[in-house]
């Protein structure tokens, strides 16, 4: 007995793994790499005394149907959380968000069954999509967030959306500075993912 309490302890205090599987805007899409949201995240985290290690799981052009289709060996044996920001370029596409909610309660239902945390990020359609397309895709995330008991971040390009400063040159992706940004506002859930993970250590 004696020695299982530092054993306990040492895997207490181990760095949380957090695997964000998403689209181009989790890969950093005309990014260097260490200006791509998982990198920032990580650096972020860190800075805060945070022990955490962000891999980068992000497929530019993905769909919620990609990310299941690749789920099992992007998000490796050992993950503590995912941070799951995909459905972006099915709006784009005009997918059915049927088809959309279907794949993303399938990434979710297979996570945690492996026991592993899921912070759900959120995404808008612009007007353009249609209300009703809107209405249908936009619920998606706030329903299985509430659903799945998820830690849960409404809209990924809060506060950068549409603001020229925040974007590359094509108008759709965050520059570094957008990037930034998009780690400053979800920071507090990222904290709150990580805290239910040391919660299940027992730390």
């Amino acid at each position: 007995m004696l020695l299982m309490g530092p054993i306990a302890a040492k895997a207490a205090d181990r760095p949380v793994k957090i695997v964000a599987l998403g689209d181009s805007l989790t890969a950093g899409y005309g990014l260097a790499q260490q200006d791509a949201f998982p990198e920032k995240l990580e650096k972020a985290l860190k800075a805060k005394g945070v022990a955490v290690e962000i891999e980068n799981a992000g497929v530019s052009g993905d769909t919620a149907s990609g990310g299941l289709s690749r789920l099992d060996w992007s998000v490796a044996d050992g993950a503590d959380a995912v941070i799951l920001e995909l459905g972006g370029n099915d709006m784009l596409r005009g997918v059915d968000p049927k088809v959309t909610r279907a794949a993303l309660e399938a990434i979710i239902e297979r996570l945690k069954t492996r026991g592993i945390e899921v912070l759900l990020a959120g995404m808008r359609a612009p007007p353009n999509m249609g209300g009703d397309y809107g209405r249908d895709f936009e619920t998606i995330f706030s329903d299985l967030a509430a659903k799945h008991g998820l830690v849960y971040y409404p809209f990924f390009l809060q506060g950068i959306a549409a603001q020229a400063k925040f974007a590359l040159r094509d108008g759709m992706h965050p520059n570094a500075a957008g990037v930034s940004q998009i780690v400053a506002g979800i920071m507090p859930k990222v904290e709150e993912l990580i805290a239910r993970v040391r919660k299940k250590r027992g730390s």
